[in-house]
């Protein structure tokens, strides 16, 4: 944990002549005092074996939510509320679930003590700097650059194109009854012009090319359409000429569809598909509808050659599910062992704010707006997740595209 808060800037010992002897700057993390160092008392956690429940208390240090609380320099244990918070500790521990099976983020201590819009261990560490600078002037904490990763789930590729006649007419037949006037037309004009409402991918390209932005797509190729699984066949032209369009300029990776949850097998069958029409490995992951349980989820993913995973959030509410607002290497508290599962905590999406949260486009923006400046502030890594078919020119949707539109004018326009 602290070559994550620290990098190899900081000295971290427990012993008197060590602190005395070493020219950087020193935290001393033991259970007594030494001159010469910043104290850090432990609190028990780390020094624990096993899993157990812990009893915590929560208090105000610099204005910031803290726990774990001990006598020394800083008034908490900083190295064990940030492994508890960063591990996900909590949800190794038994737990509710939520209606998905996924561990309920009113479970978590971020949400019941209201810092889940905040990532507080960087946060922590920007006082704690401080506060060594103070003790130490030679020293300089880790410089970080502010990065943005606009990510997308394509899990409904297109409203028409690529389903079968008896399913288009299906789809043209249910706007109609909840009152799409224009659903017929729309049908028509996918038929003959080959404009399919969900078809965003070319205003995302302009988009992304304008500002000069990396984005990632995640593609659902479940080979049957079932439950929650409702994207168009991945052995349909439309899927594989979409996939293939896609690589040109983008990165993609695998975004597991819910049966694969039940079956690995389906799993790596998805992985090879999506390799084959992508035409490179894939090894990037998020997983559909953010289902995933610890430390079952990660172990799978790496079993089948995943190193990077984009579903560190919630899937019923925005925030930070780590608390943290940046890339940190899954630590498996089941085998306590620090594995080479690269975790990238997203913190908006766009399917929470409307479906779950019920927000207006407008109050989306001041949220994303937040986890923008907040996550800015900390020199974090701001992935945010959009659906293709959210950002559509249709009536419900135009705001939320001409929304996400003014955020990447705001903040990524490149003045020349």
């Amino acid at each position: 944990m602290s070559a994550f808060l620290f990098g190899d800037n900081i000295e971290l010992t427990s012993s008197k002549e060590h602190c005395t002897s070493s020219g950087k700057a020193k935290i001393n993390y033991s259970t007594g005092s030494i001159a010469g160092s910043l104290w850090v008392k432990p609190h028990g956690l780390l020094q624990q074996q096993g899993l157990q429940p812990q009893q915590i208390t929560c208090f105000q240090w610099q204005g910031l939510t803290s726990f774990f609380a001990t006598e020394g320099d800083v008034p908490f244990d900083i190295l064990a509320a940030a492994f508890y918070l960063v591990t996900r500790y909590e949800e190794y521990l038994p737990h509710v679930k939520d209606e998905y099976g996924r561990f309920a983020h009113t479970q978590s201590l971020a949400f019941k003590e209201g810092f889940l819009h905040l990532p507080l261990v960087d946060l922590w560490l920007q006082h704690l700097n401080n506060l060594l600078q103070q003790q130490f002037p030679f020293y300089q904490p880790v410089e970080r650059d502010f990065n943005f990763t606009p990510s997308y789930d394509v899990d409904i590729a297109y409203k028409y194109k690529g389903k079968n006649i008896l399913q288009q007419l299906a789809g043209v037949a249910k706007d109609v009854v909840s009152g799409n006037a224009n659903a017929v037309q729309r049908w028509l004009n996918t038929l003959v012009k080959n404009d399919d409402p969900f078809d965003t991918f070319a205003w995302l390209d302009a988009l992304h090319a304008e500002y000069n932005l990396k984005p990632l797509y995640f593609f659902l190729v479940a080979a049957k359409r079932k439950g929650y699984d409702k994207n168009i066949s991945p052995q349909s032209t439309a899927m594989q000429l979409l996939i293939k369009a896609t690589v040109k300029h983008n990165v993609t990776g695998i975004h597991p569809s819910w049966q694969s949850g039940d079956d690995s097998t389906l799993l790596q069958q998805e992985i090879n598909l999506l390799s084959g029409y992508a035409g490179c490995g894939i090894t990037k992951s998020r997983q559909h509808y953010i289902r995933m349980n610890l430390p079952g989820t990660y172990q799978t993913l790496l079993q089948h050659g995943i190193t990077e995973d984009y579903s560190m959030g919630y899937g019923a509410v925005n925030g930070f599910r780590a608390s943290v607002a940046r890339p940190f290497f899954w630590y498996n508290l089941a085998a306590e062992k620090q594995t080479q599962l690269l975790v990238h905590p997203f913190c908006f999406m766009d399917a929470n704010a409307f479906f779950e949260q019920h927000l207006s486009a407008p109050e989306a923006a001041e949220e994303l707006e937040h986890y923008y400046l907040i996550t800015r502030q900390v020199q974090g890594h701001l992935v945010t997740i959009f659906h293709n078919h959210f950002l559509t020119l249709q009536k419900q949707w135009l705001p939320w595209r001409q929304m996400y539109e003014g955020f990447m004018k705001r903040h990524f326009f490149i003045r020349t």
